[in-house]
């Protein structure tokens, strides 16, 4: 934007004045910038609402004239001069600076950007005071713009023009940025790269670059002194070419050029070379940072100019002294209130400059507090003046910048709080200036307001502005709530909001079609009041400006405008659900629609009314419903669309009248003028008026007196016509009443017949009797009286029936109405009603009186259709086992089925297996040898004669864990010689489906299943005399080696007991090794004769059996039991009632397994159980160590008695070598009894001596134990009665203290080892 100011004569303000006023002429280039965005525009002067930023001029990037220098001939010239480089870099530059900040209501950015105003380097600025006149020298000088000077505007008691915001945005910068071209000298071109430069030349350059350098600073002097003056800041940047950038001199010309002109020594004086788009960027950025503290302070300094100004004009507390005006007396002065309000505005505006917006905000709320002083008295702004009408514009101006700040730092609440407050205290000073509500200019300046307010709003949301959504918060999340309320600072208002959790709806700020919304209401008041001034007005109100001016205003375009807008934006921000719009949304149409109708625009109030209507009608609007009908009525009225009349008058009727109407037959007459008046478009076809989605005219039901029956039985059915008592047709031709069963069959007809009325408001007609598939047929024709008076009741009664299965129900009622060249149809669907829809159906059983009998049902059987269904199959299914099932055997389930109906029957059965609950139970079903796990489908029992029986055997099989099983079985039965097609009921002209006469039967088996044998074991284990290999033995080396020296064996014991209520036949018991790893079976007494348990095993019955186990220990598991080295197999069957035997079945009883005692140091000693008197017998004593880390030093002595009977050779007293972990020693002895009978043997006592370490704490070595203080006795064990419990079934083990069992000696002889000793 260039602005060439020519040069002011001081002396002359009116020819100044007159000046700048054809100079900021272009401002309206600058404003129309803001125009386009927002309408408020043309409310109000933009200067006072756009918002203000640090203006930057910028003189030099204006046409760049070529430099005028001599240049030496050449030899040749080009064809096309180059463009020269600095001409795009001014475009580029101008472009650059034009684009940071363009003028705008809304920019709450931050950043340091100027507004840039391009200007003429020899712009001059307008003075800052005005010279008196000759008559008053002896008065102080002031702004030209000042209310103390008599050429303002705003003199005598103006309080600010918008002249003054252009003076600070157009006229006066607060920086000054002036681009130069340095000075080059054209450079000879050598001849040869060897010539010697010219030294005349460099003299000539130099001479004159000093003469360019010394005009440039002079230029800049000039410039910055009229600068100075203002205290603006000048920077000068100067535009040079690359080459001159490398120049030697080039520093040295410009310190010369800062000092002569007087530049500052920052940021004042800045070189710049043609270069790139994206290098321009950069230079205008660290431009304006550098710049941007000079403009804040120049600003700053403007406003503490002005606050001294306030505080001495508030100190003094007088008036100016005015000068005379030479046409005159001496008008009044500006009020002191005004003052304040004058320069709280400047404050408020240089703070904005500074881009301190909580300042600017605290100056603009203190002038509108003053001025707010200033309205309330009549002496200071006398109503319906000029300052009056400025004041009220700076107010509403300074209402809105208020909530622009306030919505900058998203204080929703307050800004809306204060909008609130304007529009409050205004209308309260509007009824004391005379234009209260009553009048159109409140309601012009209140339409103003909401509208200026929401097109603030809209202008916010475009960029940085969001709107709150206002959801409920639950009460466990208040503490979050308000913590987070606190966090972003929010007012103090939402603070206490947000902690009770409830919301004032004044402080709820909404979206900006809200508050277009209101504006519209508003202008529509306004048009009110203007026609009721218009109409009752006098010759002297209607000759007012004020009434010529509204007289111009389109008012109803202005609706139309805001309606619309807030539409759109309504649609925008209201949550949609599908394709519905809100109900506020709709409401705006609707206005939108009406404002049409007064308009004259018949054919859009039209279109709007048609949307509306489908939601209204939906939603059973009908308070809203009422008047746009009558709105759409006079529309068709005045479009001549009769047929559209026709369908609204009758649709009105279903309405009823409104409580407004005296006439309550009026509709229905209307209705009957058109139709006696009017003729239709179409003769050659009835106008068909479906009510299907709106108020049908009567309360249409369908009751079928059962919700199904079977083929061939008829079943009755009442259709009821009721007319509400609201509702007036009773005059109203019906000729005839269609009955439509289903869309395509020929309907049943009631003709009129006007019969003499009974009072009965119930009417029953009667049908007859109708075949479902002969419907096609014409029925005959009916006659009755078909005139429903309010209140009153038509009920059509019938029967159905049908030869084949399917879904009855009726279809519609088409009643025809018929007067002079009208014919109108109206179809009842079931859809249709009027009245309470939870209120029990109810069935006819009287006329005269009428009495009805309600009718309850299952809200899954609808009264309004039949089903029919085909009769079921008679059979009889009966299921016969012997409970309870044997786990392992094929269980026999006999399934007889009979056909007891009178045609042949093709029956199959399914059976489903259900899944048990019982942890590691199987179970499998089978036939005819297939198994399955869970169901067996189309088990075929063929086709069944009438009278005939089929039986199938299905077979369970259950394992593992008794309980119970349950099987579902299902039996279906068809009819081979019936086939036919029915008609889908839901869509009747669908595609139709295959049926077949099919029934089932469902039952439900539960069969216990027990453990025919349970089995029971008990283990001992014998340690194994066998002496240990030795080391050469190579045998031990075979892999299939078996040592049973370190281990033993197990004498296992099973015990079997029958315990099913039946008994079994038993036809094999076998024991089925599996020899593994550590233990194998050695023998079993099945090995011998097993025939004494092929017996019939009656309830109760125990069987057992002995095996012995020879095993090892796992050293690298000890903890680990050993397993089971074999199973039982026990095959068996069932003994049936009839001493019969069941299919064969099998148990399997697995070994349990073994957990063997352990040993430590033992002895074991060997002897035989008999002798002969006097001969010698051998006594033998292995000592075995199975001590894992311990060796054993052992002593054996041998303690004699007087009472002994035997002589014993052999060691008597001695030690025994060390026994390492795992190694034994054997003793031997020869003893020769001398008694006969039992004769007891010396007593062998055995003693470890190897003392046990045990450490002790903090002890420096350890400490020796041993039992009694000689050695450790050693249990001494006697292998003829070797024998040690097994572990307990619970897990637990068994006691290991051999001392405490009777086969060993602990060396005290508290057990004694005796032998018979025979003659």
């Amino acid at each position: 934007m260039l602005i060439p100011l020519q040069q002011v004569a001081h002396d002359d303000h009116h020819q100044y004045l007159r000046r700048c006023t054809l100079q900021l002429d272009n401002w309206t280039t600058y404003t129309s910038g803001l125009r386009k965005y927002l309408p408020i525009m043309n409310s109000y002067p933009p200067d006072l609402l756009v918002q203000l930023s640090p203006v930057m001029f910028v003189a030099g990037l204006g046409p760049l004239q070529p430099l005028q220098t001599p240049t030496p001939p050449t030899p040749q010239s080009p064809a096309v001069r180059p463009q020269d480089p600095f001409l795009t870099l001014g475009n580029r530059l101008k472009d650059a600076l034009l684009s940071q900040r363009a003028p705008a209501i809304w920019q709450p950015d931050k950043s340091k950007t100027f507004q840039v105003v391009l200007v003429d380097p020899d712009v001059r600025f307008p003075p800052r005071k005005v010279a008196p006149a000759e008559d008053q020298q002896f008065f102080p000088t002031h702004s030209p713009l000042s209310p103390l000077t008599p050429s303002s505007p705003l003199y005598p008691d103006g309080l600010i023009a918008p002249i003054w915001i252009r003076k600070h945005t157009g006229l006066v910068p607060s920086v000054f940025v002036l681009f130069k071209r340095l000075y080059e000298f054209p450079r000879a071109t050598p001849t040869s790269p060897l010539e010697a430069p010219d030294s005349e030349h460099e003299r000539d350059r130099e001479a004159e670059e000093k003469r360019r350098d010394a005009e440039l600073s002079a230029e800049i002097a000039q410039r910055k002194k009229s600068t100075n003056e203002r205290a603006i800041k000048l920077t000068v940047v100067l535009m040079a070419s690359r080459k001159l950038l490398d120049d030697p001199t080039l520093d040295a010309r410009l310190t010369f050029i800062r000092r002569q002109s007087g530049l500052d020594p920052r940021a004042a004086l800045f070189v710049l070379s043609p270069v790139s788009q994206a290098e321009i960027g950069d230079f205008v950025r660290s431009l304006q940072e550098a710049l941007w503290e000079p403009a804040v302070e120049y600003y700053t300094n403007h406003s503490k100019r002005v606050r001294r100004k306030r505080n001495r004009h508030s100190q003094t507390n007088q008036s100016y002294p005015m000068p005379t005006s030479p046409s005159g007396p001496i008008a009044r002065p500006l009020r002191p209130e005004g003052w304040t309000v004058r320069y709280e505005y400047k404050m408020a505006c240089f703070a904005e400059f500074r881009g301190e917006d909580e300042v600017a905000l605290k100056h603009y709320h203190d002038a509108y507090a003053n001025l707010q002083i200033m309205f309330g008295s009549t002496a200071i702004l006398p109503p319906r003046t000029k300052r009056w009408a400025e004041a009220k514009v700076l107010a509403d101006c300074l209402s809105l910048k208020i909530c622009k700040l306030y919505l900058y730092n998203n204080e929703h609440s307050l800004a809306l709080s204060h909008h609130s407050m304007h529009i409050r205290k205004f209308a309260d000073l509007s009824r004391g200036w005379g234009i209260g509500e009553e009048t159109f200019e409140f309601w012009s300046w209140l339409a103003r307001q909401h509208r200026a307010f929401a097109e603030l709003l809209e202008q916010g949301t475009r960029t940085t502005l969001t709107i709150p959504t206002y959801l409920p918060s639950s009460t466990s999340a208040a503490s979050t709530v308000v913590a987070q309320a606190a966090d972003s600072q929010r007012s103090v208002v939402e603070m206490e909001s947000l902690r009770t959790l409830g919301l004032n709806p004044t402080q709820a700020l909404q979206h900006p079609g809200f508050y277009y919304f209101m504006a519209a209401r508003c202008v529509e008041n306004r048009r009110a009041r203007f026609l009721a001034a218009l109409e009752n007005g006098g010759p002297n109100s209607t000759a007012s400006p004020g009434f010529a001016n509204e007289n111009k205003v389109d008012h109803l375009t202005v609706i139309l405008e805001l309606y619309t807008r807030a539409y759109e934006l309504f649609k925008k921000y209201s949550p949609q659900s599908g394709a519905n719009l809100g109900r506020q949304t709709l409401w705006i149409a609707y206005r939108i629609a009406r404002t049409y109708y007064d308009s004259g625009k018949f054919d859009m109030a039209v279109k709007f009314f048609e949307r509306i209507a489908k939601t209204y009608r939906r939603e059973s609007w009908d308070a809203m419903l009422q008047p746009l009908l009558k709105t759409w009525y006079a529309c068709a009225q005045q479009l001549g669309d009769m047929e559209l009349g026709v369908q609204l008058l009758i649709e009105m009727l279903a309405h009823g009248p409104t409580p407004d109407e005296e006439d309550p037959d009026a509709i229905q007459e209307d209705l009957l003028a058109v139709f006696r008046s009017t003729v239709p478009s179409k003769s050659d076809a009835p106008l068909v008026v479906d009510l299907s989605d709106a108020e049908s005219l009567f309360d249409y039901s369908v009751i079928f007196w059962s919700p199904e029956v079977k083929v061939d039985e008829r079943a009755a059915y009442q259709i009821t016509l009721a007319v509400p008592s609201h509702v007036h047709i009773s005059s109203l031709p019906f000729t005839s009443a269609a009955v439509y069963i289903t869309e395509d069959a020929a309907p049943i007809i009631v003709r009129h017949a006007d019969a003499k009325s009974s009072g009965d408001h119930v009417q029953e007609i009667r049908l007859g009797h109708s075949d479902y598939d002969a419907l096609s047929e014409e029925h005959p024709v009916v006659e009755a009286n078909l005139r429903w008076p309010p209140g009153s009741s038509i009920i059509f009664t019938g029967s159905l029936s049908s030869a084949r299965p399917t879904t009855i129900s009726i279809a519609k009622v088409v009643l025809t109405l018929e007067e002079a060249s009208w014919t109108v149809d109206l179809p009842i669907t079931p859809s249709a009603s009027h009245g309470d829809r939870s209120q029990l159906p109810r069935w006819l059983t009287a006329v005269s009186p009428a009495k009805f009998v309600p009718i309850r049902r299952d809200s899954q059987l609808p009264m309004s259709s039949m089903v029919v269904k085909l009769r079921p199959h008679v059979i009889r299914v009966s299921i016969s086992h012997i409970a309870p099932a044997y786990l392992g055997e094929d269980y026999p389930i006999v399934i007889e089925v009979t056909n007891l109906d009178s045609k042949e029957l093709d029956v199959a059965a399914d059976a489903l297996l259900q899944p048990t609950e019982i942890e590691g139970a199987t179970t499998s079903i089978s036939h005819d040898k297939e198994i399955w796990s869970n169901l067996i489908k189309g088990i075929a029992f063929g086709k069944l004669a009438p009278g005939v029986s089929a039986v199938k055997t299905l077979y369970l099989n259950s394992g593992v864990a008794a309980g119970d099983r349950i099987i579902d079985l299902s039996i279906q039965s068809h009819n081979t010689a019936y086939s036919l097609i029915m008609e889908s009921p839901q869509t009747p002209n669908s595609p139709a489906l295959n049926t077949s006469d099919t029934s089932e039967t469902l039952r439900t088996l539960i069969i216990p299943t027990a453990d025919p044998i349970v089995a029971d074991y008990s283990i001992k284990y014998k340690r194994s005399p066998s002496e240990q290999p030795g080391l050469a033995r190579l045998e031990t080396f075979d892999s299939d080696y078996w040592d049973e020296s370190v281990g033993g064996v197990a004498i296992v014991n099973t015990v079997w007991t029958c315990t099913g209520p039946h008994g079994i036949k038993v036809e094999d018991v076998k024991l089925t090794r599996g020899d593994g790893m550590f233990a194998r079976v050695t023998g079993s007494f099945l090995d011998n004769d097993p025939s004494d348990l092929l017996i019939e095993w009656l309830p109760g019955d125990q069987f057992s059996d002995e095996a012995s186990v020879s095993f090892v220990p796992d050293d690298e598991n000890p903890d680990v039991p050993i397993a089971g080295p074999g199973v039982y197999e026990i095959s068996w069957r069932r003994i049936l009632s009839n001493n019969e035997l069941g299919p064969l079945a099998k148990s399997v009883f697995q070994l349990p397994q073994l957990e063997p005692p352990e040993d430590g140091l033992v002895a074991l000693l060997d002897v035989p159980t008999t002798a002969n008197l006097h001969v010698p017998i051998p006594i033998r004593m292995i000592i075995r160590n199975h001590r894992p880390t311990r060796s054993a030093n052992v002593v054996v002595q041998v303690e004699f008695d007087a009472t002994d009977g035997f002589v014993l050779s052999g060691l008597r007293a001695g030690r025994v070598p060390i026994l390492l972990p795992g190694g034994e020693e054997i003793l031997t002895w020869n003893a020769i009894p001398v008694e006969c009978g039992y004769t007891k043997l010396p007593r062998i006592k055995v003693i470890d001596r190897r003392q046990r370490v045990i450490a002790q704490p903090g002890a420096s070595t350890p400490e020796t134990t041993s039992a009694d203080g000689e050695g450790e006795l050693v249990s001494v064990v006697d292998m003829r009665s070797d024998e040690r419990p097994a572990v307990s079934m619970d897990g637990t083990r068994s006691s290991t203290d051999l001392g405490k069992r009777p086969n060993a000696i602990d060396g005290h002889g508290s057990t004694e080892i005796t032998i018979l000793v025979l003659p």
